[in-house]
C-alpha cells in the first residue's frame, strides 16, 4: 500500500510539473522574408532548437519564412494587434519607430567592409538601446553587405539614375527621403512585388546586395552592376517588448545569448557569400561598370548632403550622426597611422 501511495505520489509531481512547465511556456511566432534553405533560416532553425533545448522548451521559436506573412510593413502590423511575437526584418522598415536605427544606409559613407565592422562594434548596441525605447526587444543586428546599383540599362552618373525607375522599398520612410535627395522620383514596392516589376518594366533599376540579388532572383532581369557600393543593408531580429519582458531575467538572458551568437555567425558567413556571389554575378553575365573620377566625384557630392537632409526632414538625429562621424574618423585616423 505505501509503495503504491508513493509511486501515485511521483506520478502526480512529474505530471504537475510538466502541466506547469508546459504552461509556463511562451511560442514566439516570427516571420520573415527569407526562404527555407537559405543560410538565414537553417541558422535561425539551429538557434531555436538550442533555445528550447536550454530553456527546457520554456521559451519555443514557430518560423513564418518565405513571406508567408506578407511584406515587413504587413509583419510589424500583426505583430501590433499579437498575431505575430516579432520579425526579422530590414532595419528600413523599423525606421518609423526609430529613425537612428537607418545609421548604416547613409549612402556612401562606408569605404570598405573593414570601417563597417569596427563601426558596428560601438553602435549596434545604441540601436539596440534606441529600440527598446520604442516597444522593440532587439535579439540581432546583421548586416546584409553592401548594395549595388544593378539595372536593364547602364548607370553611372546621377543623370543616368534620373533617368531610370528606380525602386524603393514602400515601408522605408529614410529611404524615399534619402533617394529624393538626389533629384529622383522613385517606384515604392514591397520586396516580393520587385521581380514582377523589373520583368514588366515598371522598375528598371534596383539597388541590392549580391546575395539578395541571386536569393531573390532579381539578377535575372538586369544587365548591369555599378561597381560602387552605394549603402550599407542590416537586418533585425526584433521582437515585442511586451511579449519578451514576459519571460523570466534568466531565460531573457538565454534568448538573449544564444539569438545573438547566431546572428554574429550569420554576419560573417554572409560577409563571405557575398565577395563570392559578386563573382557569381559577373559569371552569368551581369556587366560590371565603373564611374570615371568625374562621376565619382559627383556621386559623393551628392550624397555627402544627404544626411544634413534627412536630419532637417526629422528622419535622422544630430546625435547619431556624430556618433558614426565620430568612430569613421577615428578608425580612419588609426588605419592611416599604420599605413605610414
Amino acid at each position: 500500500m505505501h509503495i503504491h501511495k508513493r509511486i501515485r505520489i511521483s506520478i502526480m509531481v512529474v505530471l504537475l510539473t510538466f502541466l506547469t512547465g508546459q504552461a509556463g511556456a511562451l511560442t514566439l511566432k516570427i516571420a520573415t522574408l527569407s526562404p527555407e534553405g537559405s543560410l538565414w533560416m537553417k541558422k535561425m532553425h539551429e538557434g531555436a532548437k538550442e533555445l528550447a533545448q536550454k530553456t527546457s522548451n520554456r521559451v519555443l521559436i514557430k518560423y513564418y519564412s518565405g513571406g508567408v506573412m506578407g511584406n515587413d510593413e504587413t509583419v510589424l502590423r500583426k505583430i501590433r494587434i499579437g498575431q505575430l511575437q516579432g520579425g526579422i526584418v530590414v532595419a528600413g522598415s523599423l525606421s518609423k519607430f526609430y529613425p537612428d536605427n537607418q545609421i548604416y544606409s547613409m549612402p556612401l559613407k562606408f569605404k570598405s567592409i573593414e570601417e563597417v565592422d569596427y563601426v558596428r562594434k560601438h553602435i549596434d548596441q545604441v540601436i539596440i538601446d534606441g529600440m527598446e525605447k520604442v516597444g522593440f526587444t532587439t535579439l540581432g543586428l546583421a548586416g546584409g553587405g553592401f548594395a549595388y546599383i544593378l539595372s536593364k540599362k547602364p548607370v553611372l552618373t546621377i543623370g543616368d539614375l534620373r533617368k531610370s525607375k528606380v525602386w524603393v522599398p514602400s515601408n522605408d520612410e529614410t529611404a524615399l527621403e534619402a533617394v529624393k535627395y538626389f533629384d529622383i522620383s522613385p517606384i515604392p514596392l514591397s520586396l516580393a512585388d520587385v521581380r514582377a516589376g523589373l520583368q514588366t518594366g515598371l522598375i528598371d533599376t534596383v539597388a541590392t546586395s549580391p546575395i539578395a540579388a541571386i536569393a531573390l532572383q532579381w539578377h535575372t532581369q538586369v544587365k548591369y552592376l555599378m561597381d560602387l557600393p552605394l549603402f550599407y543593408i542590416c537586418g533585425v531580429f526584433a521582437v515585442d517588448q511586451k511579449v519578451f519582458s514576459k519571460l523570466s531575467a534568466g531565460d531573457q538572458s538565454i534568448v538573449r545569448d544564444i539569438m545573438g551568437r547566431i546572428f554574429r555567425e550569420v554576419d560573417r558567413q554572409i560577409q563571405k557569400d557575398n565577395v563570392q556571389a559578386l563573382e557569381a554575378l559577373r559569371n552569368q553575365g551581369i556587366k560590371l561598370i565603373s564611374p570615371s573620377a568625374e562621376a565619382l566625384d559627383e556621386w559623393y557630392a551628392a550624397a555627402s548632403d544627404v544626411p544634413n537632409r534627412l536630419i532637417e526632414a526629422g528622419k535622422l538625429s544630430q546625435g547619431m550622426l556624430n556618433i558614426l562621424e565620430g568612430h569613421l574618423k577615428d578608425f580612419r585616423l588609426r588605419q592611416s597611422k599604420v599605413n605610414e
